[in-house]
């Protein structure tokens, strides 16, 4: 019986076991109470629906430009920008990582089949079929594991404070795409014209040169004008080609269908929101990078706790069994069974845990330097946005009022050319000021637009 004791113990000490970890999903709990509203809702048995991502880029701002177009290709980046799927697939991937760490919180069991044939003196048997079994299990008395798992969900809440800033950053993206574009679209109208009307000047002025009547210095200044406009206009379609092609990627359509996308134009596009002359600075606490910096100093701080409790013994329980499954698998005879516990206290390690504990309070520190840096930043964001809006909306009045100016300048001028005080070249010369007004009008109400997509993203989307 020694020796089917011996080989029982050599054989199960060479298998090679197979583990079942179990694993439990942890409930998600976010730190700060903003943070509830944008909780993936997923049901039992369904899929997970997309509305949370509506909820972070708040969708109640972008309905403000009563722009169908935009609202149309807002959800179209939702659902197909790739950046976005990318950052969805990490907060999985944080999720199942918090997960695996749960799972060594829990006992382990193997299990297994050892088939073996055997020479034993004094026994007819020479074949066996031995199941071995082992389980183990680290006692955490000291919640040291259970730290390790808090702080692993930390970087899972964090995951998904940057999956928002993703959705917030592509749909602010997409915003400011779509607006570049239709102020390229007018300004593109408004410089053909302007083409056009130094062509007709130029032609104008070569007729008279060869009557004598206009220098042949003015019409090479003329004929400059007109390839500077046609140069002008050049660039635009070239800035407009390259803005279609990242719309494109942005919503992820191909870039060769840029040209067959639709944009509302700049006058029919009515903002109807009602953006602040102040803001307070608690806004910020919104923001996801802020939100993320809290979690960073939260885990960073588990992380000390979990360095000091290396210095602790650990304590594993240890099951082991042995099963002769040939004839009867539980009687005694057939049974090898034993369980132990033992506790662990590293005496001499080089010095690693300290330098350990040492290495988790810097990072504890530079997370807590980023939470400053973060702060700040984002006060300078939203001041600075506050100042585009506020500037550039006063930039737009200004032009309106000079547009206005300039308009009744045009109208005395007709009248001139109608009573034939002044040829059609002085008329057409004067026309080209006023298209360069409304151009920069247009211009300065997309930028006016811009700048409010600007204070949307400096505020976390809570404008």
């Amino acid at each position: 019986m020694n020796i089917k004791k011996l080989t029982a113990i050599c054989l199960l000490a060479c298998f090679g076991f197979t583990y079942a970890v179990p694993a439990q999903a942890i409930s998600d709990t976010n730190s700060s109470k903003q943070a509830n509203v944008y909780k993936h809702k997923v049901k039992k048995g369904k899929k997970e629906t997309d509305d949370y991502k509506y909820a972070y880029i708040n969708m109640d701002f972008w309905n403000q430009f009563n722009d169908d177009n935009l609202n149309r290709y807002i959800d179209l980046a939702i659902k197909h920008n790739y950046d976005l799927k990318i950052a969805s697939l990490t907060v999985k991937q944080y999720y199942q990582n918090m997960k695996v760490q749960f799972a060594n919180e829990l006992p382990t069991v193997g299990i297994g089949v050892a088939p073996a044939f055997m020479n034993v003196p004094m026994s007819k048997d020479n074949f066996a079929v031995n199941v071995p079994a082992a389980f183990n299990y680290e006692v955490d008395i000291f919640l040291k594991n259970r730290d390790k798992t808090r702080a692993v969900k930390e970087l899972y809440n964090a995951s998904k404070d940057d999956e928002r800033a993703a959705y917030i950053s592509v749909a602010s993206a997409v915003g400011y795409v779509y607006f570049n574009i239709v102020k390229l679209n007018e300004v593109i109208k408004y410089q053909e014209q302007i083409v056009n009307s130094r062509l007709d000047i130029y032609n104008m002025m070569l007729a008279s040169n060869r009557e004598g009547l206009v220098s042949t210095s003015d019409t090479v200044k003329a004929n400059k004008a007109y390839i500077a406009g046609l140069s002008d206009l050049i660039e635009l379609k070239k800035t407009r080609t390259k803005l279609l092609d990242q719309f494109c990627v942005l919503i992820g359509e191909n870039p060769n269908e840029g040209e067959t996308l639709a944009f509302t134009p700049l006058n029919d596009i009515k903002f109807s929101g009602n953006i602040p002359s102040e803001i307070s600075s608690e806004v910020i606490t919104s923001r996801p990078d802020y939100l993320k910096a809290e979690k960073m100093i939260k885990k960073a701080g588990i992380d000390v706790r979990v360095a000091k409790k290396e210095f602790l013994p650990t304590i594993n329980l240890t099951g082991i069994a042995f099963l002769d499954a040939t004839h009867s698998m539980f009687s005694k005879e057939t049974t090898i069974a034993a369980l132990a516990a033992a506790a662990m206290l590293p005496v001499f390690t080089g010095g690693a845990r300290i330098a350990n504990l040492k290495l988790k309070k810097v990072q504890y520190d530079k997370m807590l330097e980023t939470y400053y840096k973060t702060n700040l930043t984002a006060i300078q964001e939203v001041n600075d946005a506050l100042a585009s809006v506020k500037y550039d909306t006063d930039k737009l009045n200004e032009h309106i009022k000079q547009h206005e100016l300039e308009s009744k300048d045009f109208g005395y001028t007709q009248n001139k050319y109608n009573e034939g005080i002044i040829s059609r070249l002085d008329l057409v010369q004067m026309q080209e000021n006023l298209l360069n007004v409304e151009k920069l009008i247009n211009s300065t109400r997309s930028e006016c637009y811009i700048s409010y997509i600007e204070l949307y993203k400096a505020v976390g989307s809570k404008l």
